[in-house]
């Protein structure tokens, strides 16, 4: 980057203190030049692009301060640019590249997503996916967490004498749960450990456990509630839904244009894949 663009930011400042809006031209378009250098042309366009890859910092400020320093700045390039002989290194050629599949990549795909997903579509999976499938039970569950069974069964024995297991929880529990009785609130299957919740699955309401072993020490569990998951709101997972249309879309596409070209890899054994990290581009 040029000096001049570093120092872009005082200039703009000045210019948006003391500088006045620029009438709209409707005849402008991108192809309109605003400067040639020898023989080289710049256009709207080009001051366009490149306002859109500035810095942030500049990006901000309006366009009316933007624009000579813009100008100067792709006259600065041009000078640079036709003062070589054309040449660009590997890297950057290959970059060049790069950059013009990945555009073209996008724009294809754009189109050919055009009517895929759509509000018909979403509410279709939105239908098939929650409003009529069973969305699984939740549970409502406080435990007692103590380090030995020796120390679970006393309190099993204990609660079966009805002793309040809130209170116990906040005397005997380990758990960062023992303060507030031992409560858990509620969770779906996969929340918790597999030893736990499959205690908790085959609990009946208000019931006690047995101890239960899990990685964390020994657990008295009594399970408050359970009840059937609501489905969420279509509006609450419109986003995941849209993106899981769209990525099967996309996926389809793909499928279907590798189906219709012949593509021949190479062995993937016969190359070392470290090459990615050790060759440069400035090898041959």
């Amino acid at each position: 980057m040029s000096k001049r663009l570093k120092n872009l930011s005082f200039a703009f400042a000045v210019s948006v203190i003391g500088g006045t809006a620029m009438a709209q031209d409707a005849t402008t378009t991108v192809d309109t030049v605003v400067a040639t250098v020898g023989e080289t042309k710049i256009t709207v366009g080009d001051m366009v692009i490149l306002r859109q890859n500035l810095p942030q910092q500049y990006r901000q400020y309006p366009a009316a301060s933007l624009f000579p320093g813009i100008l100067d700045q792709l006259i600065d390039q041009t000078l640079l640019a036709n003062s070589g002989d054309g040449t660009l290194s590997k890297a950057d050629e290959l970059a060049l590249i790069q950059e013009r599949r990945t555009r073209l990549a996008r724009t294809e795909l754009v189109k050919l997503l055009d009517g895929k997903v759509g509000e018909e579509e979403i509410a279709a999976r939105y239908e098939a996916e929650y409003a009529n499938a069973e969305q699984g039970r939740e549970y409502n569950a406080s435990h007692i967490l103590v380090e030995t069974k020796e120390e679970a069964d006393a309190l099993v024995a204990a609660l079966n004498n009805g002793s309040d297991f809130a209170a116990l929880a906040r005397e005997k529990s380990t758990g960062p749960s023992g303060p507030n009785g031992g409560q858990l609130g509620w969770f779906g299957t996969g929340q918790m450990v597999p030893e736990f919740e499959a205690a908790v699955v085959a609990m009946d309401v208000e019931s006690i456990s047995e101890p239960v072993q899990t990685q964390f020490g020994w657990h008295v569990i009594r399970l408050n509630d359970s009840r059937l998951k609501s489905a969420p709101a279509l509006e609450d997972v419109r986003g995941d839904i849209k993106q899981a249309l769209q990525e099967e879309a996309v996926r389809g596409i793909i499928d279907t244009l590798r189906a219709g070209v012949q593509i021949e890899k190479i062995d993937l054994g016969s190359i070392d894949p470290s090459v990615l990290d050790t060759l440069t581009l400035s090898e041959e």
